[in-house]
């Protein structure tokens, strides 16, 4: 008997792994919206660097300008020369722990300027998420595939969450390196050790650290806004923008004026700052920090009381709130919502 010909054989395919098919969506999300993801964080990264460059010549150039005109003193001494040296040799150990501080201040703010393009990224990547799928058709396409609508809106939201602040994270990591090199170069021509001067009383590290424990807060207090978002970009058939902002904006001043909020023994401004704030804006970073009660608690008088109220204890202290559970139970409802209805609407108008 001859052997059976394998390659006339049918064969069937095998069956795609759900983890492989979530991966193969979230690398559509990235490369669909690549430029918001990944080139605004470094674009804004850049333009924090070029203002930093540019802020360092113009006080190099002052500085020299008032050491030749013999103006420029230290502890009532002039100095004819711009020796970072002789400018820090007579630093007290007080103010070289202050000169620390505010280089990690310095670093934080300069890193920040991703994160800040990240809070208009994420939110409008959601408020288009599944409207514009529906808007241009792609819908259809999308509906063909071996693809649940569960794993479509889960991939948008692993996408925002976790995808976009990572990306954001890494560029101000670059932004944050880049300043450093920026500082050094100029402390190494001027006389000075940038491995003493900055290196060493710098803590990038723990700042890196902060960036990184921050980003679990971000992705549980981000989920009643991103929820919010998809359920306004599934629903609405036009002008998902407006329905998103006017309606909780719209709520918001409904209670206030009648008093509902009096009802439950409370005032007004909790109906803002639980309700309307988490809605609208949960995709800008730190807010979950501005809304703890302990924030502020230490006064903020000072440089070390700003940076330990971003410190890696402090950002993971946050999971330990109620409220941010609570609003992620609220963001899940509504993501629900989102892919109920995204089985079942209609194309856009």
């Amino acid at each position: 008997m001859n052997a059976p010909d394998l390659d006339a054989v049918p064969r069937t395919a095998a069956p795609v792994h759900p983890t492989h098919k979530f991966k193969l969506l979230l690398q559509r999300e990235f490369w669909e919206h690549k430029g918001g993801f990944l080139w605004s964080p470094l674009i804004a990264g850049g333009i924090s660097l070029l203002l930093t460059g540019m802020m360092i010549v113009f006080g190099l150039v002052a500085a020299r300008r008032a050491a030749a005109n013999g103006d420029f003193q230290l502890d009532g001494i002039n100095v004819n020369g711009l020796d970072i040296n002789q400018l820090t040799s007579k630093m007290s150990a007080a103010d070289m722990a202050q000169f620390a501080q505010g280089i990690d201040l310095t670093l934080f703010l300069s890193s920040a300027w991703p994160f800040i393009v990240l809070a208009f990224v994420v939110f409008f990547y959601c408020l288009g998420a599944l409207y514009d799928e529906r808007k241009d058709r792609s819908v259809l396409f999308w509906k063909s595939l071996p693809v649940s609508d569960a794993q479509t809106v889960l991939s948008k939201v692993a996408s925002a969450v976790v995808v976009a602040p990572v990306l954001a994270l890494i560029a101000s990591f670059v932004t944050m390196l880049g300043f450093m090199a920026m500082i050094s170069i100029v402390v190494l021509f001027h006389g000075g050790n940038p491995v003493t001067l900055l290196w060493g009383p710098a803590s990038p590290l723990k700042i890196m650290a902060s960036s990184i424990a921050w980003i679990p807060v971000y992705a549980l207090w981000a989920l009643p806004t991103v929820g919010w978002l998809l359920l306004c970009s599934a629903w609405s058939r036009s002008k998902p923008f407006l329905w998103a902002i006017m309606v909780p904006l719209f709520a918001g001043i409904f209670v206030s004026w009648f008093d509902l909020m009096e009802l439950f023994k409370l005032d007004s401004s909790w109906f803002w700052s639980n309700i309307v704030s988490r809605m609208l804006l949960g995709t800008v970073p730190g807010m979950d920090l501005v809304s703890r009660d302990d924030f502020g608690q230490t006064g903020g008088h000072n440089l070390q009381d700003i940076l330990d109220s971003v410190s890696p204890a402090s950002q993971l202290a946050s999971l330990a709130t109620p409220a941010i559970w609570i609003g992620a139970a609220a963001g899940a409802l509504m993501i629900y919502g989102a892919i109920q209805l995204r089985r079942r609407r209609e194309l856009a108008d």
